[in-house]
Protein backbone atom coordinates (compact mmCIF):
# COMPACT_ATOMS: atom_id res chain seq x y z
CA UNK A 1 0.00 0.00 0.00
CA UNK A 2 1.29 3.47 -0.90
CA UNK A 3 1.84 5.40 2.31
CA UNK A 4 3.96 7.83 4.30
CA UNK A 5 5.76 5.91 7.02
CA UNK A 6 7.22 7.59 10.10
CA UNK A 7 9.94 6.42 12.48
CA UNK A 8 11.40 8.38 15.39
CA UNK A 9 14.76 7.61 16.95
CA UNK A 10 17.08 9.78 19.06
CA UNK A 11 15.33 13.01 18.17
CA UNK A 12 15.24 12.31 14.41
CA UNK A 13 11.90 11.69 12.70
CA UNK A 14 12.22 9.84 9.39
CA UNK A 15 9.35 10.45 6.97
CA UNK A 16 9.52 7.67 4.39
CA UNK A 17 7.69 7.89 1.06
CA UNK A 18 6.74 4.24 0.67
CA UNK A 19 5.50 3.33 -2.81
CA UNK A 20 8.48 1.47 -4.31
CA UNK A 21 6.53 -0.41 -6.97
CA UNK A 22 6.00 2.97 -8.69
CA UNK A 23 9.37 4.48 -7.75
CA UNK A 24 7.75 6.21 -4.76
CA UNK A 25 5.37 8.23 -6.92
CA UNK A 26 3.05 10.32 -4.74
CA UNK A 27 -0.65 9.48 -4.75
CA UNK A 28 -3.22 12.01 -3.52
CA UNK A 29 -3.59 10.08 -0.27
CA UNK A 30 0.16 10.39 0.27
CA UNK A 31 0.22 14.16 -0.32
CA UNK A 32 -2.57 14.42 2.25
CA UNK A 33 -0.80 12.11 4.73
CA UNK A 34 2.45 14.07 4.42
CA UNK A 35 0.61 17.34 5.02
CA UNK A 36 -0.91 15.79 8.16
CA UNK A 37 2.29 14.18 9.48
CA UNK A 38 4.63 17.18 9.45
CA UNK A 39 2.59 19.37 11.85
CA UNK A 40 2.27 16.41 14.24
CA UNK A 41 6.02 15.95 14.27
CA UNK A 42 6.54 19.68 14.62
CA UNK A 43 4.48 19.57 17.84
CA UNK A 44 6.25 16.45 19.17
CA UNK A 45 8.78 17.57 21.79
CA UNK A 46 10.98 14.51 21.31
CA UNK A 47 11.57 15.39 17.64
CA UNK A 48 14.46 17.76 16.89
CA UNK A 49 14.88 17.27 13.14
CA UNK A 50 12.90 15.68 10.29
CA UNK A 51 14.35 13.61 7.43
CA UNK A 52 12.38 13.04 4.22
CA UNK A 53 13.43 10.02 2.17
CA UNK A 54 12.13 7.36 -0.19
CA UNK A 55 11.68 3.67 0.53
CA UNK A 56 14.24 1.39 -1.12
CA UNK A 57 17.20 2.30 -3.29
CA UNK A 58 15.54 3.18 -6.60
CA UNK A 59 13.90 6.51 -5.84
CA UNK A 60 13.46 9.42 -3.50
CA UNK A 61 10.20 10.50 -5.15
CA UNK A 62 9.69 10.05 -8.91
CA UNK A 63 6.92 12.66 -8.96
CA UNK A 64 3.17 12.49 -8.72
CA UNK A 65 1.45 9.21 -9.60
CA UNK A 66 0.20 10.11 -13.07
CA UNK A 67 -2.05 7.05 -13.18
CA UNK A 68 -4.43 8.98 -10.89
CA UNK A 69 -4.64 12.06 -13.09
CA UNK A 70 -7.40 10.84 -15.42
CA UNK A 71 -9.74 10.40 -12.47
CA UNK A 72 -8.56 13.10 -10.08
CA UNK A 73 -7.39 15.91 -12.39
CA UNK A 74 -9.96 15.69 -15.17
CA UNK A 75 -11.85 18.85 -14.19
CA UNK A 76 -10.79 22.33 -13.02
CA UNK A 77 -12.22 21.48 -9.60
CA UNK A 78 -10.24 18.26 -9.45
CA UNK A 79 -7.04 20.00 -10.48
CA UNK A 80 -7.58 22.66 -7.80
CA UNK A 81 -8.23 20.10 -5.07
CA UNK A 82 -5.21 18.00 -6.05
CA UNK A 83 -2.92 21.02 -6.24
CA UNK A 84 -4.14 22.21 -2.85
CA UNK A 85 -3.07 18.91 -1.28
CA UNK A 86 0.36 19.18 -2.93
CA UNK A 87 0.86 22.79 -1.84
CA UNK A 88 -0.21 21.91 1.71
CA UNK A 89 2.38 19.13 1.96
CA UNK A 90 5.15 21.29 0.52
CA UNK A 91 4.25 24.24 2.74
CA UNK A 92 4.20 22.00 5.81
CA UNK A 93 7.82 21.04 5.13
CA UNK A 94 8.97 24.55 4.26
CA UNK A 95 7.27 26.23 7.22
CA UNK A 96 8.01 23.55 9.82
CA UNK A 97 9.68 25.21 12.82
CA UNK A 98 12.19 22.35 12.96
CA UNK A 99 14.96 21.65 10.43
CA UNK A 100 13.97 19.35 7.58
CA UNK A 101 16.56 17.34 5.62
CA UNK A 102 16.04 15.50 2.33
CA UNK A 103 18.00 12.24 1.84
CA UNK A 104 17.91 11.65 -1.93
CA UNK A 105 18.88 8.46 -3.72
CA UNK A 106 17.68 7.33 -7.15
CA UNK A 107 14.95 9.17 -9.02
CA UNK A 108 13.98 12.67 -7.91
CA UNK A 109 11.63 13.94 -10.60
CA UNK A 110 8.92 16.58 -10.81
CA UNK A 111 7.05 16.66 -7.54
CA UNK A 112 10.02 14.92 -5.94
CA UNK A 113 12.21 17.91 -6.78
CA UNK A 114 9.56 20.22 -5.36
CA UNK A 115 9.45 18.21 -2.12
CA UNK A 116 13.24 18.24 -1.88
CA UNK A 117 13.32 22.01 -2.41
CA UNK A 118 10.75 22.44 0.37
CA UNK A 119 13.32 20.94 2.77
CA UNK A 120 15.98 23.10 4.39
CA UNK A 121 18.92 20.86 3.45
CA UNK A 122 19.35 18.32 0.66
CA UNK A 123 21.94 15.54 0.31
CA UNK A 124 22.06 13.00 -2.49
CA UNK A 125 23.92 9.94 -3.70
CA UNK A 126 25.98 9.95 -6.89
CA UNK A 127 23.42 7.76 -8.66
CA UNK A 128 20.57 10.19 -7.97
CA UNK A 129 18.74 11.30 -11.10
CA UNK A 130 16.94 14.63 -11.21
CA UNK A 131 14.44 15.94 -13.75
CA UNK A 132 11.62 18.46 -14.05
CA UNK A 133 9.50 16.78 -16.78
CA UNK A 134 6.45 19.08 -16.79
CA UNK A 135 7.08 20.25 -20.35
CA UNK A 136 7.07 16.61 -21.56
CA UNK A 137 3.70 16.02 -19.88
CA UNK A 138 1.91 19.22 -20.86
CA UNK A 139 1.50 20.28 -17.23
CA UNK A 140 1.32 23.85 -16.05
CA UNK A 141 3.39 24.46 -12.94
CA UNK A 142 1.92 26.76 -10.26
CA UNK A 143 3.67 29.93 -9.13
CA UNK A 144 4.67 28.71 -5.62
CA UNK A 145 6.57 25.78 -7.13
CA UNK A 146 8.41 27.98 -9.60
CA UNK A 147 9.26 30.49 -6.85
CA UNK A 148 10.56 27.70 -4.65
CA UNK A 149 12.95 26.49 -7.34
CA UNK A 150 14.14 30.03 -8.12
CA UNK A 151 14.93 30.53 -4.43
CA UNK A 152 16.90 27.27 -4.51
CA UNK A 153 18.92 27.53 -7.74
CA UNK A 154 18.16 30.90 -9.36
CA UNK A 155 15.97 31.97 -12.28
CA UNK A 156 18.23 31.04 -15.25
CA UNK A 157 18.83 27.48 -14.03
CA UNK A 158 15.14 27.11 -13.19
CA UNK A 159 14.28 28.23 -16.73
CA UNK A 160 16.72 25.78 -18.29
CA UNK A 161 15.47 22.80 -16.28
CA UNK A 162 11.81 23.59 -17.03
CA UNK A 163 12.38 24.48 -20.69
CA UNK A 164 14.53 21.45 -21.55
CA UNK A 165 13.03 18.84 -19.16
CA UNK A 166 16.48 17.23 -19.23
CA UNK A 167 17.76 14.73 -16.66
CA UNK A 168 20.96 15.27 -14.66
CA UNK A 169 22.92 13.44 -11.99
CA UNK A 170 23.84 13.99 -8.37
CA UNK A 171 27.19 15.65 -9.13
CA UNK A 172 25.52 18.27 -11.31
CA UNK A 173 22.86 18.77 -8.64
CA UNK A 174 25.68 19.63 -6.24
CA UNK A 175 27.38 21.92 -8.77
CA UNK A 176 24.27 24.00 -9.42
CA UNK A 177 23.36 24.20 -5.73
CA UNK A 178 20.27 22.02 -5.82
CA UNK A 179 21.81 19.86 -3.09
CA UNK A 180 24.29 20.83 -0.40
CA UNK A 181 26.45 17.80 -1.08
CA UNK A 182 26.58 14.70 -3.26
CA UNK A 183 28.04 11.62 -1.58
CA UNK A 184 29.12 8.21 -2.87
CA UNK A 185 26.05 6.01 -2.68
CA UNK A 186 27.51 3.80 0.02
CA UNK A 187 28.27 6.86 2.19
CA UNK A 188 24.97 8.70 1.86
CA UNK A 189 23.13 7.15 4.80
CA UNK A 190 26.06 7.56 7.19
CA UNK A 191 26.68 11.14 6.07
CA UNK A 192 23.06 12.18 6.54
CA UNK A 193 22.89 10.39 9.89
CA UNK A 194 25.95 12.34 11.04
CA UNK A 195 24.41 15.64 9.96
CA UNK A 196 21.03 14.98 11.53
CA UNK A 197 22.61 13.78 14.77
CA UNK A 198 24.60 17.02 14.95
CA UNK A 199 21.44 19.07 14.34
CA UNK A 200 19.46 17.08 16.91
CA UNK A 201 22.13 17.83 19.52
CA UNK A 202 21.87 21.60 19.09
CA UNK A 203 19.60 24.06 20.87
CA UNK A 204 16.05 23.72 19.45
CA UNK A 205 15.10 27.34 20.13
CA UNK A 206 18.18 28.56 18.27
CA UNK A 207 17.33 26.35 15.29
CA UNK A 208 13.76 27.64 15.31
CA UNK A 209 14.90 31.28 15.40
CA UNK A 210 17.37 30.69 12.57
CA UNK A 211 14.76 29.03 10.35
CA UNK A 212 12.26 31.83 11.02
CA UNK A 213 14.88 34.41 10.05
CA UNK A 214 15.81 32.56 6.87
CA UNK A 215 12.15 32.32 5.83
CA UNK A 216 11.64 36.01 6.62
CA UNK A 217 14.56 36.99 4.38
CA UNK A 218 13.32 34.80 1.53
CA UNK A 219 9.91 36.48 1.89
CA UNK A 220 7.91 33.55 0.56
CA UNK A 221 4.23 32.76 1.23
CA UNK A 222 3.33 33.20 4.91
CA UNK A 223 6.85 34.43 5.68
CA UNK A 224 7.44 35.30 9.35
CA UNK A 225 7.45 38.97 10.27
CA UNK A 226 10.44 40.81 11.71
CA UNK A 227 8.60 40.94 15.04
CA UNK A 228 8.18 37.17 15.06
CA UNK A 229 11.89 36.72 14.40
CA UNK A 230 12.79 39.15 17.20
CA UNK A 231 10.51 37.27 19.61
CA UNK A 232 12.12 33.96 18.66
CA UNK A 233 15.60 35.40 19.19
CA UNK A 234 14.61 36.82 22.57
CA UNK A 235 13.16 33.43 23.56
CA UNK A 236 16.65 31.97 23.05
CA UNK A 237 18.20 34.45 25.49
CA UNK A 238 15.40 33.90 28.01
CA UNK A 239 15.73 30.11 27.92
CA UNK A 240 17.36 27.65 30.27
CA UNK A 241 19.14 26.27 27.20
CA UNK A 242 21.07 29.55 26.91
CA UNK A 243 22.29 29.11 30.48
CA UNK A 244 23.07 25.45 29.81
CA UNK A 245 25.08 26.34 26.71
CA UNK A 246 27.24 28.83 28.59
CA UNK A 247 27.72 26.47 31.52
CA UNK A 248 28.68 23.56 29.26
CA UNK A 249 31.18 25.77 27.45
CA UNK A 250 32.87 26.77 30.71
CA UNK A 251 32.84 23.17 31.97
CA UNK A 252 34.16 21.88 28.63
CA UNK A 253 31.40 19.30 28.16
CA UNK A 254 28.66 18.72 25.57
CA UNK A 255 25.53 20.77 26.33
CA UNK A 256 22.27 19.02 27.19
CA UNK A 257 19.51 21.06 25.60
CA UNK A 258 15.83 20.62 26.41
CA UNK A 259 14.17 23.20 24.18
CA UNK A 260 13.17 25.36 27.13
Amino acid sequence: MARIDCRIERGVARLIVDHPERRNAMRLSMWTALGDAVPRLEADLQVRVLVLEGAGDQAFVSGADISEFAALRATPEGVAAYDAAVRRAEHALASCAKPVVARIRGFCHGGGMALALACDLRYCGESARFRMPAARLGLGYPLPGIAQMIHGIGAPRTAELFFTARAFDGREAERIGLVQRCHPDDRLDAAVDEITAAIAGNAPLTLRAAKLAIRAVLAGPDAPTADQVREAVQACFDSSDYREGRTAFVEKRPPRFTGH
